[in-house]
This record gives structure tokens, sequence and C-alpha cells, in this order.
């Protein structure tokens, strides 16, 4: 071949290679650019369903009328669809109108036997079912229902004044006027308590069914109540028709308990001021009061620290409202939020859960007297002293988070303190959804910490064994061993963890105890036995092939410590551990714990980080060990001074990245603990972490609600915390490389 014709050759040849350079260029670049997008995409999707979550509350007018009679309101209400709307007034007239335009649909006049209504009380949002006080000792009950239908297939809302009890008015005092009512409707009886000049009188319609006709008949009997020292201006009853609270005019109260038929606590709403309105919230365990001073506190009774077996109610939240006192407060039927609204027309929006105030508007309609929410908390009916109604549209879909509500303890219902709590669901309507991702945040780090306590020594450790001690013909057998490990899917592991692991954990807790005292005894002890032989004997053994002698050492102790658990538990722990560890040091044992998940989640972990480290030891240059060697170093010193210094970059990229695999794990925390939401750092007990949070609940949530949004803000915080480790491991790795990389 000419010169020329080679020189063509050549040409021709560094012409494809480039070609060939320019398109792996190209398409590592595109993959790598492809990657970012991807990454960028799935930020902005997570920050698309997560903003919704911290929108403001609207208010829209939508029409005016006037009401159909002078009388003034007792009562205002909408049914579901908020189309149509109830108004009773007090001289016993009911109307159903609609809320589009006002025009009247029907009006009928209440069976009040020539008496006049003089109290009015309200059983829940939920049931429509109200009672009259009327001015001769009667309580007439009632109750507003509609009843939908399709002809046509046009939707048509038929309401309906009904009386579950009968027209006829249950007789609690003769000729007593009743100044104040309260009513409860359970499935066991009817309770009605009223205030007749200032003393209580109550009575109780106990629901017997019969089993064959299913007809149910009432039993009545007397409600022994206590006397007061004060003149109630409200009462209202409980849920479960324990509690009674009578409310003063100054702001003073009793809780009385009417399973004891005691006053239970006493004591002032507030400290200035006349009581303006008391309502209850969904459920009827927070009690809302507003003071004519323009404050609105919750209330809820709560156990008495002070006394075993004593309550009190207690306050809980504050919430202000400036420019006068509160006219008006309506409450969500399937939400614990309120509205208020003042004298003047200002109206204000609250969430209590999450202590917001969503919304302060100006509506300019004169002012106030009577206010209502439809039961989805989508349209506000308003009415003013002159008879003038409006309606509003209300646009709120999420106002139960807040940060504070996220991160910070919360005093939720019923509870005796606030507390971080994760409960996204119940089976009650009345049900308080608590989103705290305290302690899902928690569960996460609890989890990760701890198998990264059992997999970083493990991994590390046998990374620079493998690498810098161990045979090269063990070392090929050794390395892809473990790797292959990484392999074996999460959900097998979390299968064998929650239904092998976690049980044999549990009967041989001594066996695992001793294991972890025991086995590195035993290693050190064989490896100062092995170091007494004669340099004959150990020669035998070459170098670097010794860990496989301590594979047997290891099986005999494990099998030993196994063996002598039953009889270590006899001795020391009356045979039963576990029950050791509760009663006697106090320390409590759940089946699937943190131990059980660090040990399944460890070896996952490990051959991550080890085949990391591994090479990232294995890649220091020999001359640098063979030259600190030279200079008269031990192999010890060497590693230490010089090999782990310069492989120090990638060893801590290995923790980190066993880090993410730590916290970002699923399957096997979803499977191997007990799924508890609780801020527990004990060994022994379970977790619940963000990323099985998200598996458990995401197929049970409604598409866009609150739950379902909440969801998607936890997989964003877990998002950002691995890129935050990520970025300031990333940091970390190149200070050190800067630092070692030139030796």
């Amino acid at each position: 071949m000419s010169q020329s014709e080679v020189r063509a050759t050549a040409s021709a040849y560094r012409k494809w290679r480039q070609i060939k350079d320019g398109i792996a260029t190209t398409t590592i670049t595109a993959g790598g650019i492809s990657v970012l997008f991807a990454i960028l995409l799935i930020f902005f999707y997570l920050l698309y369903e997560i903003m919704p979550l911290f929108q403001s509350a609207s208010i829209k007018a939508d029409s005016q009328f006037k009401t159909t009679t002078p009388a003034t309101a007792l009562y205002l209400a909408m049914e579901e669809q908020a189309e149509v709307g109830f108004r009773l007034a007090r001289d016993g007239e009911a109307a159903f109108f609609q809320l589009s335009d006002g025009a009247l649909l029907s009006a009928s006049q209440l069976p009040l036997g020539g008496a006049e209504i003089l109290s009015f009380a309200l059983e829940s949002e939920e049931s429509r079912l109200f009672a009259l006080g009327l001015t001769d000792g009667n309580v007439l009950i009632a109750k507003h229902d509609y009843r939908s239908s399709y002809p046509n297939d046009k939707r048509v809302i038929t309401p309906e004044l009904r009386f579950p009890y009968g027209d006829k008015a249950f007789l609690l005092s003769e000729g007593r006027a009743l100044e104040q009512v309260a009513i409860s409707d359970s499935d066991d009886a009817l309770l009605i308590i009223a205030v007749s000049n200032g003393n209580l009188l109550g009575r109780r319609w106990v629901k017997e069914e019969d089993f064959l006709s299913e007809e149910v008949t009432l039993s009545e009997e007397d409600v022994l109540l206590p006397s007061l020292d004060i003149v109630p201006s409200k009462v209202l009853i409980g849920p479960g028709q324990q509690w009674l609270y009578v409310l003063a005019a100054d702001g003073g109260f009793r809780l009385i308990d009417l399973k004891k038929q005691t006053i239970t606590d006493r004591g002032y709403l507030f400290d200035n001021g006349k009581l303006s309105q008391a309502r209850f919230l969904l459920g009827g365990i927070s009690l809302l009061v507003a003071s004519d001073h323009g404050s609105i506190g919750q209330w809820f009774v709560v156990r008495d620290k002070e006394r075993d077996s004593g309550y009190k109610l207690q306050a809980v939240r504050d919430f202000d409202i400036p420019n006068g006192g509160v006219a008006a407060i309506a409450t969500e039927h399937r939400r614990k939020g309120f509205a208020s609204i003042n004298s003047a027309g200002q109206l204000d929006l609250f969430y209590t859960t999450s202590h917001r105030g969503l919304l302060r508007k100006d509506l300019d309609i004169g002012q106030v007297s009577m206010m209502a929410i439809s039961p989805r908390a989508d349209k506000l009916l308003v009415e003013n002293v002159d008879g003038g109604l409006a309606s509003f549209t209300l646009h709120n879909e999420h106002p139960e988070l807040s940060w504070s509500a996220l991160w910070s303890k919360v005093w939720y219902e019923s509870y005796p303190e606030p507390d971080y709590v994760w409960q996204s669901s119940a089976s009650s309507n009345d049900f308080e959804a608590k989103y705290s991702f305290a302690p899902l945040a928690f569960g996460t780090l609890k989890a990760a910490f701890y198998a990264m306590l059992i997999a970083a020594p493990l991994a590390i450790c046998g990374a620079i064994y493998t690498a810098y001690f161990m045979a090269p013909a063990l070392r090929k057998k050794t390395k892809p061993l473990i790797e292959l490990m990484e392999a074996l899917p999460t959900v097998i592991l979390g299968f064998l963890a929650g239904l092998w692991l976690a049980p044999f954990i549990e009967k041989n807790l001594p066996a695992v105890f001793s294991l972890f005292l025991l086995l590195p005894v035993g290693i050190l002890l064989f490896a100062w036995l092995w170091s007494q032989l004669p340099a004959t004997v150990r020669r035998y053994i070459p170098d670097g092939w010794h860990p496989v002698l301590l594979v047997p050492i290891v099986l005999a102790v494990v099998i030993g410590c196994v063996e002598m658990s039953a009889p270590l538990e006899r001795l020391f722990f009356d045979g039963d551990m576990r029950a050791w560890l509760t009663n006697d040091i106090g320390v409590s044992f759940d089946q699937r714990n943190a131990l059980v998940v660090g040990i399944a989640m460890g070896f996952a972990v490990i051959p991550t980080i080890f085949s990391i480290a591994e090479d990232a030891i294995f890649s220091v240059p020999k001359h640098l060990s063979y030259g600190s060697l030279a200079l008269g170093a031990t192999p010890w010193q060497s590693l230490v001074g010089v090999v782990m210094p310069t492989a120090s970059p990638g060893i801590f990229s290995a923790l980190m990245i066993g880090m993410g695999r730590a916290v970002g794990e699923t399957m096997i925390v979803l499977m191997a603990t007990g799924n508890t939401p609780i801020m527990d750092a004990n060994i022994f007990e379970g977790m619940r972490t963000l990323a099985a949070n998200i598996a458990v609940e995401i197929g049970e949530t409604e598409v866009d609600s609150s739950h379902y949004r909440v969801l998607f803000l936890a997989a964003f915080v877990l998002f950002m915390f691995t890129f935050v480790v990520n970025t300031i491991a990333e940091t970390v790795r190149q200070r050190l490389r800067m630092r070692y990389g030139n030796l």
C-alpha cells in the first residue's frame, strides 16, 4: 500500500472516529438533558397538584331578594344542591324558596296551638332536626327534608316539612314558658332540656323497637338535673347525650355530666363582654362561643389531669373579629370550618384545625341578622334586619392545611393536649382529618437511621477488606456475589422480614441481644487464637484468604446463640423477655419494629454501599500505597493515611446513595412495620415513612381532594429532601476530591 493510500485510509478513519465521537457526545448530552427535563417535569407536576392547597378562599355575589314575611328569622338553611332555601320565622311560618330568585315554592304555618315561639334549637346540621320552645311549656319538633326526582332527565327538588315524632308538641312544663331549649336525638333516646324561670327542665324518651314490626315506641322518663347558680342564656347537649353546656350572658359556664347528674366544671368563656353566639362545630364536640367584643373561642371537653376521673371544658383556639361583635355564626356541615359575620356585614371565614383565617370580605348588605352555609360549603345565604336575603358563591376547597398544621403540634378534638398526629380517614362522618407530616418525616429518618446503622459499618468495612486485603482470586468471587444481592426484589425482602424475621426476632430476643455481643467477641477470640498458632500452620492459609476461616465461626456463634435463647430467657427473664422489657424496663415492644426494618433494609442497602465504596478503594493508584509501604509504613498505616483519604469522595458518595435508597424505600417498610405514624425513637416500635404512607393511601383517596393533594405534598417533601441531601453530598464530595486529589 502506497503512502498516499495510507494517508487516505488514516484520514477516513479519523473522520469516521470523529463522526462516532459526535454521535456519542450528542446521544449522551441528549440523554442527560432528558433526565434533567424529566426531573423538572416531576417537580413542576408535583407543584401543580399541591398549589391548590394554599389558595385563598373567594366569594362572589349571586342574587338578592326580599322575604315573604315581615317576621324575623329564627333559622336559615339550604339543601344539598344549594338550589332550595328554607326559612323559619319567629311567627311560625316555614317557607321554602328558590335561591336563584327568591321565588316561593311552599309555605306552611307550624301547629303552635295558639302559643308563641320563645326559643329555638337545632339538633345538628346533618340531621336538620330542630326544636321550638313555646310559651305554654311545650316543645315542637320538626325537620326540613328534600326529595330529588328526575322527570324528563331534569332534576326537580321537592321540599317538605316533616314531623318525625308527630305534629303534636311534647309537654315539658305545663304553663311555664321555655326560655331556652336544647335537643339531642340518637338511636337510643330523644333528649330535650329546657330553661324555664332560670331552672333546668329535662325529659328523655327512650326508644324501643319491636323485633317483628320494627315499630318504634317512646318511653318517657324525667332527667334529674342539678340546681344552677347562674342564669342560663344558652343550653346545648353534647354528643352521646353525656354533656350539657349551660352558658350565661356574662360568659359564665357550667359543664354538667348528664350521666352522673353533677356539675363537672365551671368558669368563664371570656374575660369581658357578653355572650352573643354559641354553636357546635361538626360532630358536636367543639363549642364555638362569640362575645360582643369581637372574639370567637373554640372549646371542648378534655380529661382533667389534676383529677383522675374528672373532665373540664378547655379553651383551645381564639379567632379575632375586628370592627364590632359577631351577629351570626354558621358552621360547615362536613368540615371543621365556620363563617362569622358582624353587624356591619363583614364576613370572616375560618378553619379551626389549621387555625387559618381564610377570607375577610365586606358583603355590603346592611345590618345582618341571620346566615347559613350550604351542606357542600359552596353557597352562603345571608339575611339582614330589613328582611333582605342575599346568596353568595363560595370557593374554599382546601382549608384544612397550613404550615403549622403540617409541622407543628395541633390540639385535636378529644385529645388531652396538642400532638403530632397523622390520621387521614375514619369510619365516622364527623371525623376530623389530621395531616401532620412530623410523624411521617420522623419515621422516614428513623428507618433510614437504623438501616444505615446496620448497613454502613458492614458495607464499608467489607469494602475495605475486599479491595485492599483480600486475595484477588477470592475477590473475584466475593464482589459479584454481594452485588448480586442488589438484584433481589425489595418486596421479597419485605415479605421475608414481615412473615419470618419479625416473628423469629420476637421469639428469640435473647439470641438477638447475645448475638450482637458475642459475635464480635467470637471473631476477635478466633483471631487471637489464630495468631498464637505456629507460623508453619498459619502458612497453609495464603494471605487474603483468612475470611473463609471465619464463615464456620460466624455460623457456630449464630447457631449457639439461637440454641441458648430459650434457656437464657427462662434463667434471666422468667421465660418472657418481651414482657420483661415492657413491664420492668418500660420499653414497649411491637413485633414489626425498627430493628426488623433496619436488618431487612440494611440487607438491601449493603450491596449499593459496598459496590461503590469497594470500587473507590480499589481504584486508588497502587503506586500511592506501594510508596507508603516503601517508606516504612505498615499496611494498616498505608490504608488509613493514604488509601482512605484518596478514596473518601467515593466512600462518601456510597454512603449518601445508600442513605437515599433507605429514605426512599417503600416495600420493606410497608411490609416489615406496623405502619403506625408515631414519634418514638424506640428501636422496638414501628413507624410509618413518607414513601410507605403514599403507597398505602394513594389508592384510597378521592381525586383532587385535600387528602389526595396532601399525599402529593408528601411526595414533594420527599423529593426535596432527597434533592437537598444529594446537593450537600455532592458539595462535600467535590471538596474531598479537591483536598485529597493531589496525593
